[in-house]
């Protein structure tokens, strides 16, 4: 796994980092609770977001009557091994509205909110919503547009429940989010269309819930894939299980594309990259977070399918 500094976000940190997005402003800034103890946006929802995929669409959601904090945001690490600090649980004890993924991502989270026992709190727990919880879920929900539709909804809901004088506000802002996600959703129906059964190969089960919604035939051993999410080495056997997959795929039988998670980078995944493109076979770079972490969700999803598109017209042409 990637080494990282765990301190994201320290406590002394003086400023507010606002990035625009389609609707309203994201919050990259881990002192807007003590603006909040001043009174200075008591207007505005507190939210905090254990993670900057659900933290984008929930500001996107909320506009200018949100103001969202997002915990796991930094491009060069793994989010699956993420600690908590001081900052984040006084951000969290402040919050209207927490949310987290859930299904064991970031328990960190789920700790401090335990911790502190705020009766009065909305939490959004994503795997809890989708009925996920249960031990061995595959937590990269936000990867399924179905589950992502899913909890769009909620998140709508708790917004109007916590402010319940703007309702024809977040109404207009849940419609105009949904028309913003409809090039994201009309790709995935477009590669379903276009590649439905083809085979391919991911490093880690990030790519699961997508490949499944794209109609593409996921082939990597499910436990290497798991495995790799939860930063333990492979079996052996499922190791040359994979690398056998790799080899002439095009002709072979095996896979045509490689899906790369760059976030959980390991000498084994680092291996077969280099083994795919020796072999000719495109490479396609996922992300746990939205990168990079200036952009909106949809625009993240966006160029990530644009290049799985490319890649498997690659492949195609290859045969």
């Amino acid at each position: 796994m990637i080494s990282r500094n765990t301190a994201i976000i320290a406590a002394v940190v003086i400023g507010i980092i606002v990035v625009s997005t389609v609707a309203g402003a994201y919050v990259l800034n881990p002192n807007w609770f003590f603006a909040a103890s001043n009174n200075n946006n008591q207007s505005q929802i507190q939210v905090v977001a254990a993670e900057n995929f659900w933290g984008s669409l929930i500001s996107q959601l909320g506009g200018t009557h949100t103001q969202v904090l997002s915990i796991v945001s930094d491009p060069n690490a793994d989010p699956h091994e993420y600690e908590s600090n001081a900052a984040n649980a006084r951000a969290i004890a402040t919050a209207n509205l927490v949310i987290v993924n859930g299904a064991g991502y970031d328990a960190w989270a789920l700790k401090l909110i335990a911790a502190n026992g705020n009766q009065n709190q909305r939490v959004l727990n994503v795997a809890d919503l989708l009925g996920k919880n249960a031990g061995g879920a595959n937590p990269h929900f936000w990867y399924s547009p179905t589950y992502v539709n899913q909890t769009l909804h909620a998140m709508y809901s708790d917004l109007v429940s916590i402010d319940t004088t703007n309702p024809a506000y977040y109404r207009q802002q849940y419609a105009n989010l949904n028309v913003s996600l409809g090039p994201y959703n009309s790709r995935i129906n477009k590669i379903a269309q276009n590649f439905a059964g083809t085979r391919v190969a991911s490093t880690e089960n990030i790519f699961e819930y997508l490949a499944g919604a794209s109609h593409l035939n996921l082939i990597s051993p499910p436990e290497f894939m798991k495995a790799v999410a939860e930063g333990i080495e492979p079996s052996p056997q499922d190791i040359i299980t994979f690398q056998h997959q790799l080899l002439n795929g095009t002709s072979r039988g095996n896979a045509t594309v490689l899906v790369y998670n760059a976030q959980t980078v390991t000498h084994t995944t680092q291996d077969l990259k280099t083994e795919a493109s020796q072999d000719y076979i495109p490479v396609v770079a996922m992300t746990e977070t939205i990168q990079p972490p200036d952009v909106s969700f949809q625009e993240w999803m966006n160029a990530e399918l644009i290049q799985l598109q490319n890649a498997l017209n690659q492949a195609a042409h290859a045969k």
